[in-house]
């Protein structure tokens, strides 16, 4: 088997022990023990999006972190092949069984609780913040019905990014999908707390830089960019999601604009 070349910025686990599933559904996140000591949140290359809701997850999460967003650290996990031959249930057999290589994980942060808007008032600014981004990176998942939210320490921190980049399920249509506006916004759990858009938006575009776009790319690992087989090379598919990035910061006006009317609707 040749030497997987992985990114620095990542660290690298072996998951040991698999704990349990976290919720029901075709993905099967599940809470998994690896070789440091800690848990893990196990995000499976052979579950339903395959290797693309793991780029998305890492890119998503590592932009998040780099524009001072809380969200648990991402590893590497690695699978051997042995692992799960003897877990009782077929289906996660099965799982584990297509998953077995390099996997992603999420740090798992013991005790915390979902976000629940009800009971939790979260500051406008970081809630514009959060709207912005997702919007950016077109993530359709925290709803009122799914959050992706946790408290923990008494801090709003960011979980699951695997539903972002929508273009990357239809390739050849990426440029349309950059300077298009994102009509999924107006289901956002912050957005009635997002009144500082426009400013969020005038911050948010002096901080992202290109470097930062494209040192955050450069983490996706080239076998689950090949995987799906959308490009030749690898470095190929890295340039359209840096393009897309810059092409959607340097348009923000477009969904920042579907953000802000979307909100008007609701309150």
């Amino acid at each position: 088997m040749h030497e997987i070349k992985l990114p620095k910025t990542l660290r690298e686990v072996n998951v040991t022990r698999y704990v349990m599933p976290l919720r029901e559904g075709g993905s099967l996140p599940a809470l998994a023990e690896a070789d440091d000591g800690f848990n893990y949140v196990l995000k499976f290359k052979g579950a339903g999006q395959r290797e693309k809701a793991l780029i998305a997850e890492l890119i998503g999460g590592e932009l998040a972190r780099k524009l001072g967003f809380k969200v648990p650290e991402i590893v590497f996990a690695q699978l051997d092949a042995a692992f799960g031959n003897s877990e009782g249930d077929e289906e996660i057999q099965d799982l584990l069984k297509s998953s077995q290589g390099l996997n992603l994980g999420l740090h798992f942060l013991s005790k915390a609780i979902t976000f629940d808007p009800g009971a939790t008032k979260v500051d406008e600014d970081l809630a514009s913040r959060i709207v912005w981004f997702d919007s950016w990176i077109t993530n359709v998942d925290r709803t009122f019905r799914n959050t992706n939210l946790l408290i923990w320490n008494r801090e709003l921190w960011l979980i699951d990014h695997g539903a972002s980049f929508l273009f990357h399920h239809s390739w050849e249509n990426w440029e349309r999908h950059a300077a298009s506006p994102f009509s999924t916004i107006k289901d956002h759990v912050l957005l009635p707390r997002a009144s500082a858009l426009e400013r969020v938006d005038e911050e948010m575009k002096r901080i992202v830089t290109p470097e930062l776009v494209e040192e955050v790319v450069e983490m996706a690992p080239d076998e689950w960019i090949l995987a799906s087989r959308d490009t030749e090379t690898a470095q190929e598919a890295k340039e359209v999601y840096v393009s897309f990035l810059k092409m959607r910061l340097a348009q923000s006006h477009v969904f920042v604009n579907e953000a802000i009317d979307a909100r008007k609707a609701l309150i």
